[in-house]
Formats: C-alpha cells, sequence, structure tokens
C-alpha cells in the first residue's frame, strides 16, 4: 500500500495509465499462449477474450483497445503470444486470425457501452456479448473461407462449442473487472 500511494504521489495520471496498458498488454501476452485445443476444431479454448474484458473494465475504451492493438502488433511481428506460443503475421493470415481481429471489436463496443452507461455492470456485460457476437462474426467468416467451408459448418466447429464456457468467462470478467478497478480506484492507481 505505501509504494502504490507513493507511486501514485510521484507519477502523473498518464504514466499511470501507460503503465497500466503495459501490465494488461503483458495479462494478455501471458493469457494468449495459454490455450487447450479441442479435437472438433481448429480454434482452441483461450483466457482472451476475458483478459480482454478486464483490460477495458480497467483500462476503458481507449486504454483496453491500445492494450489489444500493441498486443496484437507484438504478435503479428512474431513474438510467441498467440495461441499455441505462436505469433507471425502468418497466424493471423491462419484460421484463427478473423477471431484475433475480431476481439478488436469486443474491446471497441465493450468500452462504448461502458463510456455510453458508465457505472452499469449490465451494460458492460450486454458490451461483452454484443462484442463477441461480432468477434464470432468475423472469426466465422474468416474461419469458414479459410476451411473452404459452409458458414454454418464453421459456426459449428468455430463458435457452437466455446458459448458455454465464454458465457462463464464474461460472468467472471463482469464481476472481478469492478473489484479490480474499485481496488485500482482506492490505491489511487486510476481514476
Amino acid at each position: 500500500m505505501k509504494n502504490s500511494a507513493a507511486f501514485s504521489k510521484t507519477t502523473s495520471p498518464r504514466t499511470r495509465k501507460l503503465t497500466l496498458i503495459g501490465l494488461m498488454t503483458a495479462l494478455l501476452c501471458i493469457l494468449g499462449p495459454l490455450t487447450a485445443p479441442i479435437p472438433i476444431s481448429p480454434v482452441p479454448i483461450s483466457l482472451m477474450n476475458f483478459a480482454i474484458s478486464l483490460a477495458v473494465y480497467l483500462l476503458e475504451i481507449k486504454g483496453g483497445t491500445i492494450c489489444l492493438l500493441v498486443y496484437l502488433c507484438l504478435g503479428t511481428v512474431g513474438l510467441p503470444v498467440f495461441s499455441a506460443f505462436s505469433g507471425g503475421l502468418g497466424k493471423l493470415a491462419g484460421p484463427t486470425g478473423g477471431y484475433l481481429i475480431g476481439f478488436i471489436f469486443l474491446a471497441l463496443i465493450q468500452g462504448l457501452m461502458m463510456k455510453i452507461f458508465p457505472g452499469k455492470n449490465a451494460a458492460a456485460i450486454i458490451g461483452m456479448i454484443l462484442g463477441m457476437a461480432v468477434c464470432y462474426l468475423f472469426g466465422t467468416v474468416w474461419l469458414a473461407f479459410q476451411l473452404n467451408t459452409p458458414f454454418v459448418s464453421a459456426l459449428s466447429i468455430g463458435v457452437l462449442p466455446y458459448l458455454p464456457g465464454d458465457g462463464v468467462k464474461i460472468i467472471l470478467a463482469a464481476f472481478a473487472g469492478p473489484k479490480l478497478k474499485s481496488a485500482l480506484r482506492r490505491l489511487h492507481l486510476t481514476a
């Protein structure tokens, strides 16, 4: 507590925000490669949407989106931060590339809902659900193209198996996000 109070007194709000963006980007880089493959799909189970939602809770629309874009840039240039410790432009061009790009919309839509309805956790949850739907749309269209399969087939292997787990991740983010934000406010590390 003493160190965080000293940090918050000696640094500008901008420096604190950049530090949080760096920390949340690091969290994405740690959780991004940790995946569990499932036999029916080339899309692994990951905690990325959970981590992105937490980043948006803590950093809001601008900071959360910047955090995600930095993560995507790190992976695109070859750092092994994407699923299964992979990286490079080829990963974005592969079967899961649409989902990676779709994560941008998750951050933007959740952040926008939180900006329009500040302090309303229901708005954040609706933003996560809508953002995931758009992410799924991008991912499914790209997966169908990559596998040369109909959209419905891509939907059945790229979305349907993940819905229950993503529902749980949304609930966890909706519970943990406000608590983490409140803790950071008490430490004077965020607005």
